[in-house]
This record gives structure tokens, sequence and C-alpha cells, in this order.
């Protein structure tokens, strides 16, 4: 491999490790980013780490922090409206494109993937983690290259958001069976219906997403 591609694969590798360590928690709103910290603790050098934190800048996924450095960024409560309000609309596309393409094997993946969400609900950590993986095996369903390269660049920045809907209880239950419909809409082939649903389910997401946040706002004020 030449060595520009070796430097740009390290580069790529940082950059998702990064950002896995932010969706993880580890750096959490607000947390400042040092070279040297995190270049150890992802195990590299501090140049892919200086690229990736540069490119995560450029996202809008850091911001400059006071003095030197930069910070994982804060979202206001507009931007998680207007990041709602995109993946609503991105993801009842998917839903379509994925009744017209998914093959039958494809649907009973995401049927196993929804099974192993469903059982994970006492654990939010994982019910996300699975989560992820079941609305990226619908983007491959969807068959639409650019639609998935914007899904997935609107999931990196709700990374930025500081807790998975799934702490809500019963949030999981709920979220499997909207899955649930939204796969017997897919296997129907209703592509009407698995858009309407796809949006829906990001619908109540946000109403998640905001019952958490009044929930953490009371909380502060007490």
């Amino acid at each position: 491999m030449h060595q520009d591609d070796q430097s740009k694969t390290r580069g790529q590798s940082a950059y998702r490790a990064i950002l896995a360590a932010i969706r993880e928690g580890h750096y959490r709103p607000g947390d400042p980013l040092r070279e040297e910290e995190v270049a150890a603790r992802i195990g590299v050098s501090r140049t892919p780490v200086r690229e990736a934190l540069g490119r995560l800048q450029e996202k809008g996924l850091l911001e400059a922090a006071p003095g030197r450095g930069v910070a994982v960024a804060i979202l206001t409560m507009q931007q998680i409206f207007e990041l709602y309000a995109m993946r609503q609309e991105m993801e009842g596309i998917v839903a379509r494109f994925a009744a017209q393409h998914a093959t039958a094997a494809e649907i009973t993946n995401l049927e196993r993937l929804n099974q192993q969400f469903g059982a994970a609900h006492g654990n939010p950590r994982l019910a996300a983690q699975i989560n992820r993986q079941f609305h990226a095996r619908l983007y491959d369903a969807a068959r639409n290259r650019y639609l998935r390269l914007a899904v997935e660049d609107l999931q990196e920045t709700i990374a930025l958001l500081p807790e998975t809907t799934f702490v809500q209880p019963g949030r999981t239950e709920i979220a499997t069976r909207e899955h649930a419909e939204l796969l017997d809409a897919i296997r129907q082939r209703d592509t009407a219906l698995a858009e309407k649903l796809g949006a829906a389910h990001i619908r109540a997401a946000l109403e998640t997403r905001l019952a958490i946040t009044d929930s953490d706002a009371i909380g502060l004020a007490r």
C-alpha cells in the first residue's frame, strides 16, 4: 500500500475510533479532546489523530475550545429539532426504497435483528448498538448509496446526543413493535405505508428525546 494510502487509512480508522468513543460516552458533549490522550486511548500516533480531529471539526462534531484545542460539540435544542426533522424525512424514504428492493433474506435478517433488539430491553447501550445494526441493514436494503451516505452523516451527528433514547422505560419495547410493523409493510411491498411508518418511528424517537431532555432539565433545576 502506498504511504499516502496508509496515512489516509490510519486517519479514517482514528476518525471512526473517536466517533465510537463519543457515541459510547467516553467523550461527552463539552469534553475537551487532546491529541496525546486520544492517541493513547485508541493506540495510534498523533498524526492520524490530528487529521481525524480536523475532519470531525469540519463536520461540526467538534468545536474550538477556550484556549487551545477542541471539545465535543454541544447541540442546541434547535439543532436537535433540525436533526430529527431531516432524519424523519430520510428514514421515511429509506423505508419506501426498502419496500421496493429488499430481498426475502434481508427482511428475515432484519426480523432476526429486531428480535435481538427486543431482547436487549434491559440494556440500553446494547439496544442502541443493535438498533444501529438494524438501521444499517435497512439502508443496505434501500439500494441507494447516496441516500445511505446522507443518513449515515446524520447518524454521526446523533452520536453527539448525551443519552440513547432507550434509557427511557418502555422505549425499547415500543421501538421493537414499530420495527415489526415497518418490516411487515416492507414484506408486503407497501411503499406508502413503509414510508409513513419509517417517518413515524423517528417522530416517536424525537418525542422520547424531548422527554429525556425535559427530565434532565427538571433534575438540574432541583
